[in-house]
C-alpha cells in the first residue's frame, strides 16, 4: 500500500467528492470507505450510487452514512441500469452538491485510494481538466494475479479504440480519475449515452473533442478482493460497437469559441 501524499493547504481542503457505483459490493465497501476517510483530505466526501444490490450493499452503505453523516451520501437507484448511468447520476448529484472536483473509482479495491491526494495535487498543479490513474504509462502496474485473458482483453480494447478514435490516452478504459467540476459541466453529462464500461471511453473522447487537458499518472491496479467481475457478454458487445457510434454521434462537437473581449 502506497503512502498518501501530504498536500499543502488550501489544496488538501478542496471540495472533492468520490463517486463510487456499487452492485453487490457489500464485502468491499466498508474497507474502501475506511481507506478513503483516512486520507489527509478533510474536504473529501463519498457518494455511493447503489443499483439495488441483492447482496445488501445499499444497507451497508446506509449504515456507513449514519456513522459518517457529513461525509457519506447514498443514492439508491431502482435497479441494475449499468455503470454509465450510475456514474452520470452520481456525478450530477456531486456537482449539484457543490463539489469542486469529482473522482470516480471502482468499489472492488482495484483502485488504490491512497493515490487520490497525489492525483489531486497533479490536477491542481497542472490545471488539467482530468487526471487519470493509469495502468499503462511508465510506472503503472497490473496486479500479477490479474488473469492473462483480462490483460489481453484490456490491451486489445485500448489498441482497438486508439485505432478508431485517435485519442491520445494510453489507458482509454481507465475508471480511476479526478475531474474538475467545470470540465464535467462542459462535457454535459446528459449527452453521455454509454451504459457499460464504454462510458470511460466516451468521457475521454468527449473531453478530447472539447479541447480539455488530460493527464495520466501511474498507479498499481489490484485484482478485486471480494466478489466477481461485472463484465458480461452484453457489455463486451456494447464496448466493441461504441467507438463507431461515438465517431458518428460526436463528430461535430467542438468547444464554443470564447466571446470577444469588449473594448476597454
Amino acid at each position: 500500500m502506497i503512502k498518501p501524499v501530504q498536500l499543502p493547504s488550501p489544496w488538501r481542503d478542496a471540495r472533492l467528492t468520490v463517486v463510487v457505483p456499487t452492485y453487490n459490493e457489500a464485502g468491499n465497501l466498508p474497507a474502501l470507505v475506511e481507506r478513503l476517510l483516512a486520507l489527509p483530505l478533510p474536504g473529501l466526501r463519498i457518494l455511493v450510487a447503489d443499483d439495488n444490490s441483492p447482496d445488501g450493499t445499499g444497507e451497508v452503505a446506509d449504515k456507513l452514512a449514519i456513522e459518517h453523516p457529513d461525509r457519506i451520501e447514498v443514492v439508491h437507484r431502482a435497479g441494475k441500469e449499468g455503470l454509465g448511468r450510475a456514474y452520470v447520476d452520481g456525478m450530477t448529484r456531486a456537482i449539484e452538491g457543490g463539489a469542486e472536483y469529482v473522482a470516480q473509482m471502482d468499489a472492488d479495491l482495484s483502485h488504490p485510494p491512497e493515490a487520490l491526494p497525489g492525483m489531486l495535487g497533479a490536477l491542481l498543479s497542472t490545471q488539467a481538466s482530468v487526471v487519470i490513474g493509469s495502468r499503462y504509462v511508465p510506472g503503472g502496474e497490473l496486479d500479477e494475479n490479474w488473469p492473462l485473458y483480462r490483460r489481453a482483453l484490456s490491451g486489445w480494447a485500448n489498441l482497438y479504440v486508439h485505432t478508431l478514435l485517435r485519442v491520445r490516452i494510453r489507458d482509454l478504459t481507465a475508471g480511476f480519475k479526478i475531474w474538475q467540476a467545470e470540465a464535467l459541466r462542459d462535457i454535459d453529462l446528459e449527452r453521455v449515452q454509454s451504459n457499460g464500461y464504454s462510458f470511460q471511453v466516451e468521457m475521454h473522447y468527449l473531453a478530447t473533442k472539447l479541447g480539455h487537458t488530460i493527464l495520466e499518472v501511474p498507479i498499481r491496479f489490484e485484482e478485486r478482493r471480494d466478489g466477481v467481475s461485472k463484465m458480461t457478454t452484453a457489455t463486451k458487445v456494447e464496448s466493441a460497437l461504441m467507438p463507431f457510434r461515438l465517431r458518428s454521434k460526436h463528430r461535430n462537437i467542438t468547444r464554443d469559441p470564447a466571446p470577444p473581449t469588449p473594448p476597454g
